[in-house]
């Protein structure tokens, strides 16, 4: 038996803030546990590098279950599986939110999770390149700034979506949220700035803080109640690590509510149907899963060698690009491909943004796994408050086996109009005279003009952008699974601290809002009520 204060499991991005911050007292033995591997490949630190992370073993590439408002299909829900998790294989795009995304989780009883509660340690989180003032922090471990050298197609996109009556916007993190530009990303010095590069690296040589990877947690250990550690096995060695303080669940949205069930801990009657003894009934353990439901236009335009393609001068630039990025960390890889967007409303009269658009530099077919040639870009036009809702459920109570994801994408009757809206605007933005004259629409998508063609193409394209949340939402209701300060209903020494509490999805990306949840975490661990 190994013993420490603190069993985090899950190396994510909520995994390596609490690992960093918890060892800051030395005081204090910390066990980080990861089932992949370390993030030490070139793939990862070079941003280009995320064209061919979903080749590579450090995502996890799950499906879900067929999607009966999807034609039936399965998706694809790529998840980090290594030191970083999600943030070593992501995009990179630095995303917040909207102030009143976090008002609404405080107004449905959740104290300290209003705007004015969590921005500090957005600030405290953040190191921006370019901000400092009431929004931005220049003192934190996580390093935000702009793009080295972004596209002239993403300037042509900004300039078109002016063109279109949007604002300008040059900080989504700023004042307001609204309007299209460049996204800041999580860089530094042309490399990708992970949670793990960030919190993680720095600290590894601290005495109390031990880092396992290639370990995967089968279930937490409880005596009488009270969470007592983790069992694990790593290769064919079983493990057994004690927490005299705390057990720490950071394994995501799919993976923590999946610990929890193998553990004991969720709805009883699906629990006894695998065989698995009911520790603590708990009904909301995998339920309220939801996520950006999310659409791609696709623009051929062959002449365009300065956008990533499949073709020999492509290739060219590539192999420059490579010896660039060696030699000086600057050039065409360092950029994160989904360069510029924007947060629009698909229809007048709305309060605030309803839609997000991610301009991404080359065509991409089926999540970047399908190869096509030729040049062009692509948009992607996300609905930023889904009302449809689905759930995360055990398929084997064996760790080594997946869980059933079923986010039930446009499931709710409003979430495709709303949808189709956004594709309509996006499509007026790529017909400005910026673009107009670079490229055209893949047949696919630009033949769907009527509604009822509209629809079916939506239907038949939709997807995850990778933003899954809610299965171990934070409240006081019956279904919450986890207090205000990410405590485990109805047991103790147990927490969860990843995107799965949040009770309702943000308006944007979600790796920022995971790393603050980490932060004002660790202040509760530290700071708070003790279980």
């Amino acid at each position: 038996m190994l013993t420490f204060d603190y069993v985090i499991v899950g190396a994510g991005s909520a995994g390596c803030v609490l690992a960093s911050r918890l060892s800051e007292d030395p005081q204090v033995q910390v066990a980080l546990i990861e089932s992949g591997p370390a993030d030490t490949s070139a793939f990862i630190h070079c941003p280009g590098g995320l064209a061919a992370l979903s080749r590579l073993p450090f995502t996890q590439g799950l499906q879900a279950t067929p999607q009966a408002a999807l034609q039936g299909r399965t998706g694809y829900h790529p998840r980090g599986r290594v030191l970083g998790g999600s943030s070593s294989v992501n995009a990179m795009c630095y995303v917040r939110g909207q102030p009143q995304d976090y008002d609404v989780w405080a107004q449905w009883g959740n104290p300290g999770w209003a705007w004015p509660d969590v921005l500090p340690y957005f600030r405290r989180a953040e190191h921006n390149a370019r901000f400092f003032n009431a929004w931005h922090g220049q003192n934190g471990p996580l390093q935000v700034s702009d793009l080295q050298s972004p596209n002239p197609y993403s300037r042509r996109f900004v300039q078109a979506g002016v063109q279109a009556g949007h604002l300008h916007n040059e900080d989504f993190n700023g004042e307001h949220q609204e309007g299209v530009g460049l996204y800041q990303v999580t860089q530094k010095d042309g490399e990708r700035c992970s949670a793990a590069r960030a919190y993680l690296t720095p600290h590894l040589q601290r005495p109390n803080l031990t880092v396992l990877t290639q370990t995967l947690v089968e279930k937490i250990l409880f005596e009488q109640g009270i969470a007592r550690g983790v069992q694990a096995r790593r290769g064919q060695e079983l493990l057994k690590l004690e927490a005299r303080r705390e057990v720490l669940v950071c394994a995501g949205a799919f993976e923590s509510p999946a610990l929890l069930m193998r553990s004991g801990l969720g709805p009883g009657a699906a629990l006894q149907a695998q065989g698995i003894e009911v520790l603590r009934h708990l009904p909301g353990v995998g339920q309220n899963l939801h996520d950006h439901p999310d659409v791609v236009l696709v623009v051929e335009t062959p002449w365009a060698s300065d956008l990533f393609g499949l073709s020999p001068l492509g290739l060219w630039h590539v192999l420059q690009g490579v010896r660039q990025w060696r030699a000086h960390r600057r050039g065409r890889l360092t950029t994160n491909f989904a360069e510029a967007g924007g947060f629009i409303r698909s229809q007048a009269g709305l309060a605030d943004p309803d839609i997000q658009l991610h301009f991404v530099v080359a065509k991409l077919v089926d999540h970047g796994r399908k190869l096509v040639t030729g040049h062009g870009y692509s948009l992607h036009v996300c609905l930023l408050q889904p009302l449809s809702r689905g759930q995360v459920r055990l398929a084997s109570p064996d760790p080594a086996t997946p869980p059933l994801i079923d986010p039930q994408f446009l499931s709710h009757p409003d979430d495709l109009p709303r949808l189709m809206a956004g594709v309509r605007e996006a499509r007026r933005i790529l017909a400005q005279p910026a673009l107009a004259s670079h490229g055209r629409e893949w047949a696919s998508s630009r033949l769907a003009q009527s509604d009822e063609a509209l629809a079916r193409w939506v239907r038949s394209s939709a997807d995850t952008i990778y933003h899954p949340v809610g299965t171990c939402k934070m409240g006081p209701d019956d279904m919450a699974v986890v207090d205000a300060q990410l405590r485990v209903h109805g047991v103790q020494g147990l927490r969860v601290v990843d995107a799965s509490v949040m009770p309702r999805i943000v308006s944007g990306n979600t790796n920022a809002p995971t790393l603050m949840i980490a932060e004002k975490a660790a202040d509760f661990i530290r700071h708070g009520v003790r279980p």
